[in-house]
């Protein structure tokens, strides 16, 4: 079994809460809270960001090299700010899972300061490998940034900064003390429980097919990746695991009255097709190759609601190699669901007249 490495940072978050707000709906995140948070920007800073997030991944590699120094998300920013513009954008997206040709291709691009259908291809090719799929227009918005790295690495530092003034440092302080205390839950939860069995606890029902081949995990708590995960290679033979710390009472909109966990639970169980395939997958794992086929659905129309499954706990995923993945029933997950309706419907308490 691999040993276990721990860090606390809020510079994650940062970073997280961004790509956050720019798909709410893949986090459960109101559309109208999250293009608010937006709207607190520059015009042009936020049509900047909205271009580049479309491309733009969680810097997993790139921030835990730095997390010796960045404890916080204004530490992050100053790291970023000694690199030399040209340099941000290769070091916030290269990691060990980039191959050779991907490396030399965006380095081919730079040198040229453009590109070739041939290489949006390679691009192409390398992400969809990875499970992530990009239209023509964000491709180009990617070769673009590639070809001027230093203008990308200006602009982006900028809106990065304004992005912190206007709401990430407010932001940063409510969500540190949840995050300290996630830290040590998780640690207390170590001393008992496999690592296995711990990441599945601590990301809801995520399994690692080749968990046990791996030297290291590090475990990172973080408040804006809930419900979900951000993993990635730190090294070949260490994961890197952010796991999603905000409880099912909390919500990301400070507005919302009931638990968005159960929100989500209701709104999710309230289709005939998610119906069905949650009683395909009581009976055993399913790829959503396999559920397409037995459920005659189209294989898109499957993956959209596993994923709104996923999204409100429902159910687990076993990542296999490649970007395939396997999902199930999630354990208890219907029970708890209905016991949190019981517990919400009669928890309210009226003064007495």
């Amino acid at each position: 079994m691999p040993a276990l490495q721990w860090d606390e940072s809020t510079a994650y978050d940062l970073f997280v809460s961004l790509y956050v707000l720019h798909r709410p709906n893949q986090f459960g995140l109101r559309p109208a809270r999250a293009a608010g948070v937006r709207s607190r920007l520059p015009a042009a800073q936020r049509e900047f960001l909205e271009k580049v997030q479309a491309f733009l991944p969680v810097p997993l590699h790139w921030l835990y090299l730095q997390s010796a120094g960045a404890r916080t998300a204004a530490d992050a920013l100053s790291a970023l700010a000694l690199l030399p513009p040209a340099e941000r954008l290769p070091a916030l997206t290269h990691s060990p899972e980039h191959s050779p040709q991907i490396i030399e291709t965006l380095g081919n691009i730079t040198r040229r300061q453009s590109w070739v259908p041939a290489e949006l291809e390679v691009i192409r090719s390398h992400y969809q490998r990875r499970g992530i799929s990009f239209n023509a227009q964000t491709l180009e918005h990617l070769a673009e940034a590639w070809a001027h790295p230093a203008e990308f690495g200006e602009a982006y530092l900028q809106a990065l900064q304004t992005y912190y003034e206007v709401f990430f440092a407010e932001e940063e302080e409510r969500i540190r003390p949840t995050l300290h205390r996630a830290l040590e839950r998780a640690q207390e939860l170590a001393g008992h429980l496999t690592p296995e069995t711990l990441v599945e606890e601590l990301s809801r029902g995520v399994h690692f097919a080749e968990f046990s081949s791996l030297d290291e995990v590090i475990l990172i708590p973080s408040f804006w990746t809930t419900p979900l995960v951000f993993y990635g290679r730190v090294r070949p033979n260490s994961l890197l695991i952010l796991f999603g710390v905000r409880t099912t009472e909390a919500c990301l909109s400070p507005q919302q009255m009931a638990p968005e966990m159960l929100v989500d639970a209701l709104k999710a169980l309230a289709d005939p097709s998610r119906l069905a395939i949650l009683r395909l997958m009581s009976q055993s794992p399913r790829t959503p190759s396999e559920l397409a086929r037995l459920l005659r659905l189209r294989a898109p129309t499957v993956v959209h609601h596993l994923n709104i499954l996923r999204l409100a706990g429902l159910v687990e995923i076993t990542l296999l190699p490649g970007a395939e993945r396997r999902y199930a029933l999630r354990e208890g997950a219907l029970q708890t669901a209905l016991d949190g309706l019981d517990d919400y419907i009669h928890s309210l308490s009226l003064p007495e007249e």
